[in-house]
């Protein structure tokens, strides 16, 4: 009877699928609101939130046509807003497969991006898996795009110094050096106050991500413009927007928009901090924890070794371009030969 009921699983199915077998009964649409409300409680951001809502959304919505529906799906998925979530959270390996293929076949997307949707459906079936909804991640069974590797441009320290001079307005310049001097995301420069500054130990606390507060160092220069900066003004949001509270990380964007050369964006500038600090330490710790990372691994993504470095060891280590070495001649080789017989 045991193998009778297996070869009949085997026929339903692609027999390489692994499959998840449901603990309790549920929909997409009861499981997605409920993930979403578990990631508010652990204080993810409204941006992290949406983008965790519109891919489970998706994939729910891809599910439930496939399973419905035989015909040509790219005609139903120009309407998918009107599509259902009323389909059972038990998908396979295949499934979710089929799902980046057939979006594939609609917008071509980076593989990082597809990284991104698979990473979202991993974080949602572990968590069904902590509710007991099902009893397997079917994820780890989907083969992940690869990326391609690439060295991410960046500005360096007397790079980065020019362009601040090159400035002309005191707010945008400090903006551009704040992020420079400490490393903190966009997202961070605009959510500082005023009472975030500690003029004395040189330190500012910074709100980063998830509601996780952490201090970053800063020099006194910095800290002599952002004094020039606030003036008199004793609380508040450090760069204040039109309504007076926070500035937009838009705005930001677009001031560098305006003044940095092309392809400089916040992130490369953050990437800058980085990797002039561990170049200069090699304390890839401080680094991770300055960067306000949870993982050491996303760290190791910034530190690459630059042109210069890499010429530097080169002429100094490698045999053939080490300072005052000599090109052997032919007496030198027969003498080497005749030693070796």
């Amino acid at each position: 009877m045991l193998f009778r009921r297996i070869g009949i699983l085997r026929n339903h199915y692609n027999f390489l699928d692994l499959y998840i077998i449901k603990v309790n009964q549920g929909y997409f649409s009861e499981w997605i609101p409920r993930f979403i409300q578990y990631l508010k409680m652990r204080n993810y951001s409204q941006k992290t939130l949406s983008s965790y809502d519109i891919t489970l959304r998706r994939f729910g919505q891809f599910i439930w046509l496939t399973r419905s529906y035989r015909g040509d799906l790219s005609k139903k998925w120009e309407h998918k807003e009107v599509l259902r979530l009323e389909s059972d959270v038990l998908v396979t390996a295949s499934e979710i497969t089929r799902f980046l293929e057939f979006l594939s076949s609609d917008k071509q997307y980076h593989a990082s991006t597809y990284n991104r949707m698979l990473s979202s459906i991993s974080s949602f079936y572990r968590f069904l898996l902590m509710q007991e909804v099902v009893n397997i991640n079917p994820v780890p069974r989907v083969d992940r795009p690869k990326v391609k590797d690439k060295e991410l441009k960046y500005l360096k320290h007397s790079q980065v110094m020019r362009l601040l001079k090159s400035i002309p307005d005191d707010r945008d310049r400090l903006m551009i050096r704040i992020i420079y001097a400490t490393g903190v995301r966009v997202s961070e420069l605009c959510t500082m106050n005023i009472e975030d500054v500690d003029f004395d130990d040189l330190m500012i606390r910074v709100h980063g991500k998830g509601g996780k507060i952490r201090m970053v160092f800063i020099d006194e220069d910095t800290l002599e413009e952002i004094a020039d900066h606030i003036e008199n003004r004793l609380s508040g949001p450090l760069f204040p927007g039109q309504s007076g509270n926070y500035i937009s990380p838009r705005t930001v964007q677009l001031i560098f928009k305006k003044y940095a050369p092309p392809g400089i964006t916040p992130h490369k500038i953050r990437h800058s901090y980085a990797s002039e600090l561990y170049r200069r330490s090699r304390n890839l710790r401080v680094v991770q924890e300055n960067l306000g990372h949870a993982s050491i691994k996303t760290t190791e993504v910034y530190l690459h070794t630059d042109v210069d470095e890499r010429r530097r060891v080169y002429r100094e280590f490698f045999p053939l371009a080490m300072s005052g070495q000599k090109t052997a001649n032919v007496s030198d080789i027969q003498d080497i030969l005749i030693d070796e017989t």
